[in-house]
């Protein structure tokens, strides 16, 4: 006769009833409840009151315990309920919603819809996982990988370049060094920037962490005979610094140059500016989330335009509209890494400095697209050689000079920066001052309202 439970809901996307102590069957239900909104787990009794097989305190721990080990990272189960009931007992268990992304040991990853414990989409799971901060992802010991997966050579390149860059900087020994900078841990197991930084072969534990380079032959992914195809392939594995400069080899190597005369000086004009390609590239590289599994970033070069896409979408507040102005880092540790090589030159102006070169370059400024959860920076090769910038002559007010000033020492000026330059001057005059040399081709105004920034054109 089924047993009538005081406190307990009837089952929902909330609350689940397993009656018997198969581990398989309590890990799903961990799993959805971890991946989706938490719940409540009620061992030893089903749906409609009838009692089960388990029958101890000590049967529902061990099979619970059973259970997390079939799960990827272990689901941890807080504030058990013993019930004592005809017959036995129950226990209410809850479940936290987890900050981690959790799967069985098959591989599978489930969420809780209504009754049932329901397997997650691709792009589902793409979207759970960017709904998850990243927490300490970059501190993760990586399973399996040992102090000897890590490169000394590429090590030694990177501690040269970084004592160059602070030279008054404390020199540590190299372990502690790296255990410093969250590369390894206390126990010299590498961590997830450890293996990316540093790695012999990174993809051999983290696969999603290569990229791919293809050349079309035409504004569609077609071949050179004009099939469905490719005109090139290449795949760019190892630490991060050597698939960044593999892959700029190789774009270097298919663009389109051409030999251009100024004054008695040959200059050589590329596809694209070299400058905006390897921004775009190395923000790619720095600001994916490596948690996302089965794809890797993506170099596609058209006949008209270079796409650069990279897993994960746009992190925590920062969106397409304000993505010039908001900066915030996904890979902090990653990217603080990459600074310190000198693949970033100076961090937070990455964005703008593509906009300026392309647009000084006569080319369209560089399109943001954010489908699903990737990234894809867009550059076009459309020169139009009449909106290329050309060396300014002219006369400025003194007003002008402290703004311009101000943009080379800054990187760019708001109205706020101007006002605060030029206090007793009237707020139109100083618009007007950022317009004239807006029109001028002095200035390259970004944003809109508040968030209007101006860089140097």
């Amino acid at each position: 006769m089924p047993t009538t439970l005081t406190g307990l809901q009837k089952p929902g996307h909330q609350w689940a009833y397993i009656a018997n102590s198969e581990p398989a069957a309590i890990a799903e239900t961990l799993v959805a409840f971890a991946n989706s909104d938490g719940g409540w787990l009620v061992l030893g009794i089903d749906a409609e009151g009838a009692l089960g097989a388990l029958r101890t305190d000590d049967e529902m721990a061990d099979a619970v315990r059973a259970a997390e080990r079939l799960c990827r990272p272990p689901v941890r189960t807080v504030n058990w309920q013993q019930r004592e009931i005809s017959g036995g007992s129950v226990a209410v268990i809850r479940v936290e919603r987890s900050n981690e992304l959790h799967t069985l040991e098959d591989g599978r990853v489930l969420v809780r819809r209504g009754v049932e414990n329901a397997p997650a989409a691709g792009d589902e799971v793409e979207r759970l996982l960017a709904s998850r901060p990243i927490g300490d992802f970059e501190l993760q010991p990586v399973p399996g990988a040992t102090r000897d997966d890590l490169d000394e050579d590429i090590i030694d390149e990177y501690l040269e370049r970084r004592q160059k860059r602070n030279p008054r900087q404390t020199i540590l020994p190299k372990d502690k060094l790296l255990q410093q900078i969250g590369a390894l841990t206390e126990e010299r197991t590498p961590t997830v920037t450890g293996l990316l930084l540093f790695g012999k072969e990174p993809q051999f534990f983290m696969p999603q962490s290569r990229a791919v380079f293809v050349k079309f032959a035409d504004t569609q992914p077609r071949g050179p005979e004009g099939a469905l195809g490719y005109g090139r392939r290449e795949e760019f594995t190892g630490a991060l610094p050597l698939i960044i400069d593999r892959a700029w080899r190789v774009i270097w190597e298919e663009m389109d140059k051409q030999a251009v005369v100024k004054g008695l000086q040959r200059q050589e004009q590329t596809e694209y500016p070299s400058t905006a390609v390897r921004e775009a590239l190395v923000n790619a590289v720095a600001h994916r989330d490596y948690r996302v599994t089965g794809r890797g970033i993506e170099i596609r070069m058209y006949t008209d335009r270079m796409e650069i896409t990279s897993p994960g979408g746009l992190p925590a507040h920062i969106t397409l509209e304000n993505l010039v102005e908001e900066h915030y880092s996904r890979n902090p540790r990653l990217v603080n890494g990459l600074y310190q090589w000198g693949y970033i030159e100076e961090l937070g102006l990455g964005i703008d400095r593509m906009i300026e070169d392309m647009v000084k370059a006569g080319h369209p400024p560089p399109k943001f697209e954010c489908p699903g959860h990737r990234f894809t920076v867009i550059l076009y090769n459309a020169r139009d050689q009449a909106k290329a910038a050309q060396p300014w002559e002219g006369t400025m007010n003194e007003r002008q000079l402290k703004a311009l000033e101000f943009v080379q020492q800054h990187g760019g000026i708001t109205n706020g920066d101007y006002r605060q330059l030029c206090p007793h001057v009237g707020a139109e005059t100083l618009r007007l001052d950022l317009a004239d040399m807006v029109t001028r081709g002095i200035l390259l105004k970004i944003g809109d309202k508040r968030g209007t920034r101006y860089i140097l054109k």
